[in-house]
């Protein structure tokens, strides 16, 4: 079915106006009841002109178309063994000890010591086990009994829902915690707040902060201060922290470096520096992470020398730079061009008995890839083992990018070769590159078998894989195998979004296969993918081939009533089928118009007007 907007929303105009005497020019006005106005051209007023050529054209005959802990009553024993309910009753009367274990339970005597030890061994049992699921299932069940549950296990399986993003069952088990009677510890608070912070649920682990039953630790203000700078909610943080002051538990060297690196990207280095101070001034010393935030503070504001000055003072400060501290100064060196300094830093490094890391050689050979210094970057990376750094996929991807980015494909490939012989084994990033290389260079065929034979190397392809492959076999006029392709994503449960469809499209467009590329079309917008303007060109520039420019004009409609902004390419599409069809006069007058108004540049136009 064709995709046609009705043509009585679009405005009315005069009719062209021709002069065989002079230039042709676009004269028309939009009518009103009382008043004619100027008309003034717009996406949605374009669609008019195309669609009167339309017209114009049917009349000439054309077609259309993510520890301990005890209970309050093991406080009285040792070992977590409830040694409450084994003490003699001060009577001698055994049924007096028996009620008074009911009484605790609450369960009206049903239940005895050995009872409630063999549910919390079952219920350690599925913890050890990794039986998240049946262990809260057991919980639930301890809890409906009256039973007093063991606050390890309960713990290990609050950690285990966070680390998997299931934070209500982890709040449900706290829960059943602390209405059991059971005193949860520090470490299970700070286990239940460092998940709700993981989760992006910052506020509901300040509310655990303000309930907790005991004295938070240093840990549990660190956990919630790194999720609120991590969040660039610096002020709130510092909020945290005076409250943190008022309740005696002292900030440690890691609690002013989550500060001093969240006050550097908000603030800049010199707030940053008041808080070092005031570190100083309350007796915590920096160490040599406090030192590295602050450096590379200082290297992203563009001040690299007083960074160097930084690195030569530390050891005054009585902390020795690290390697992590050479490669913030290194990488700052290479980002602005200092190949020199960054070498004279290498050999201070090693001059001081800092040895290099794999990071410090990747980063020199993505340098000297940058540059087009291929035969320097591979020195480096055979220098690497003689420092004990064996290379990884980020020391070769630079290489390859760079031997793809020059056409060098045989050096591109042997390099891929050597990779695996050294047992580092190519990435996703490492085929998508080769991928897209090959496919550029219009050696499909090999990128379809380099495709084919990733699964056997353990290596899973990924949406952008697929679309470099389905691109290149369309542009080379083999959509039957890339529809094979498309299918195959379905199987493997990857979702195809626009590039994929957008690049069928084209492809089945240039093969003249348009009733096929429409078919895709609807099912693209049925899958809830909105079409970009290249689809829409796509589909349009298929049909004006075929000489089909009026059902072409239709979807230009479509277009504009879906909220899609038309391209420079749009209209030069629609010129050329509407000239192509016999209307070559007409098509030179909305070019000379559209081009007036900015909707088509003038060497722009000039190609087109060639082409006529």
């Amino acid at each position: 079915m064709d995709l046609v907007a009705p043509h009585e929303q679009f405005y009315s105009f005069h009719n062209f106006h021709k002069d065989t005497t002079r230039t042709p020019t676009f004269k028309c006005r939009v009518l009103d009841n009382t008043v004619s106005l100027p008309f003034v051209l717009s996406p949605d007023s374009v669609v008019i002109h195309f669609t009167n050529l339309k017209a114009s054209r049917s009349r000439k005959g054309s077609r259309s178309n993510r520890v301990f802990a005890v209970s309050k009553f093991e406080t009285l024993g040792l070992n977590g063994k409830l040694q409450h309910f084994g003490r003699t009753p001060f009577n001698g009367d055994s049924s007096v000890a028996d009620s008074s274990v009911n009484g605790v339970n609450g369960v009206n005597g049903s239940r005895h010591l050995e009872e409630f030890e063999s549910s919390n061994n079952q219920l350690r049992k599925l913890v050890r086990n990794g039986e998240l699921e049946e262990g809260f299932k057991f919980l639930e069940r301890m809890s409906s009994q009256g039973d007093i549950p063991d606050v390890i296990a309960c713990t290990t399986l609050i950690r285990g829902f966070c680390r998997s993003g299931r934070t209500k069952k982890a709040t449900r088990i706290m829960e059943i915690l602390e209405n059991s009677g059971a005193v949860p510890d520090v470490i299970t608070y700070n286990v239940l707040i460092s998940g709700y912070c993981k989760s992006g649920e910052i506020d509901k682990a300040l509310q655990v902060l303000e309930r907790m039953s005991v004295a938070p630790d240093v840990v549990t203000y660190n956990t919630i201060l790194r999720s609120l700078c991590d969040g660039g909610k610096l002020k709130q943080a510092m909020e945290v922290l005076d409250r943190q002051l008022q309740r005696e538990c002292y900030p440690d060297v890691i609690t002013y470096t989550i500060l001093i690196e969240a006050t550097c990207k908000e603030s800049g280095v010199g707030q940053a520096m008041k808080l070092l101070d005031e570190m100083r001034n309350k007796g915590c010393k920096p160490d040599v992470v406090t030192f590295n935030v602050l450096i590379n503070g200082i290297c992203k504001e563009g001040r690299l020398d007083e960074a160097i000055k930084f690195l030569n003072n530390m050891p005054s400060y009585g902390c020795q730079p690290n390697v992590i501290t050479h490669n913030i100064i290194l990488r700052s060196m290479c980002s602005t061009g200092r190949w020199m300094d960054a070498e004279r830093l290498l050999s201070d490094m090693l001059h001081k008995g800092c040895s290099p890391s794999v990071v410090t050689f990747n980063i020199l050979i993505n340098f000297l890839c940058r540059k087009g210094l291929l035969g320097r970057a591979i020195d480096v990376l055979e220098k690497m083992p003689k420092h004990g750094c064996t290379p990884n996929s980020l020391s070769y991807n630079p290489l390859l990018h760079a031997f793809c980015k020059e056409k060098k494909m045989d050096r591109a490939i042997e390099y891929l070769e050597i990779m695996a012989s050294r047992g580092c084994y190519p990435d996703i990033v490492t085929y998508n590159t080769l991928l897209t290389a090959l496919c550029k260079d219009g050696k499909v065929d090999a990128a379809v078998e380099i495709l084919n034979h990733l699964g056997s190397k353990g290596c899973s392809p990924v949406l952008i894989t697929y679309n470099t492959v389905i691109d290149g076999l369309s542009k080379v006029g083999k959509t039957d195998y890339a529809l094979e392709l498309f299918e195959e994503m379905f199987r493997k449960g990857l979702k195809p979004d626009t590039i994929t469809y957008s690049s069928l499209l084209g492809g089945l467009s240039r093969e003249g296969k348009v009733e096929e590329a429409i078919k895709f079309f609807h099912d693209m917008e049925g899958s809830g993918i909105k079409p970009n303007a290249a689809t829409y060109n796509s589909i349009m520039l298929g049909l004006c081939k075929v000489h089909q420019t009026g059902r072409a004009i239709d979807f230009l409609a479509h277009m504009i009533a879906k909220g899609c902004k038309p391209s420079e390419s749009t209209y030069t599409i629609l010129i050329e089928g509407i000239a192509f069809e016999g209307l070559a006069e007409e098509a030179l007058e909305l070019l000379n118009e559209l081009c007036s108004r900015g909707f088509v540049k003038k060497s722009s136009a000039e190609k087109v007007a060639v082409k006529m």
